[in-house]
């Protein structure tokens, strides 16, 4: 992965974790986000018959249900260019519209990074 600049380390490793979780499942997409603690949380895309979530919605799923309040950053690794909509309005409802969200490629390129507001 490339050092990009503007983000830290802390922003990097999220980026890294979401790469990680993409390869790892064999999933089209990787997320991770963090929470007010510091802790991370990490998903895949979920598509079932009955349920489908991208992996950035997984990921704001399993920190609500482990208790988060907020979240400081999110990323997704993608084929695509941006976060959707929805990708979008799922950081903002725990991160608020300020949470900024991390977009790399599947080399884990920093794309762009977007406001969830």
């Amino acid at each position: 992965m490339t050092q990009s600049t503007g983000i830290g380390p802390e922003d990097r490793k999220i980026i890294t974790l979401a790469r990680s979780a993409r390869a790892r499942n064999g999933v089209p997409e990787g997320a991770a986000v963090r929470d007010e603690t510091g802790r991370t949380y990490v998903a895949g895309t979920v598509a079932l018959a009955s349920l489908n979530l991208s992996a950035l919605q997984t990921a704001v799923a399993m920190a609500v249900a482990s208790g988060a309040k907020s979240l400081e950053a999110a990323a997704v690794v993608t084929e695509a260019e941006a976060a959707s909509d929805a990708d979008r309005a799922a950081v903002r409802d725990l991160g608020g519209p300020a949470t900024p969200v991390f977009v790399a490629g599947p080399d884990g390129e920093l794309r762009a990074t977007v406001s969830a507001g």
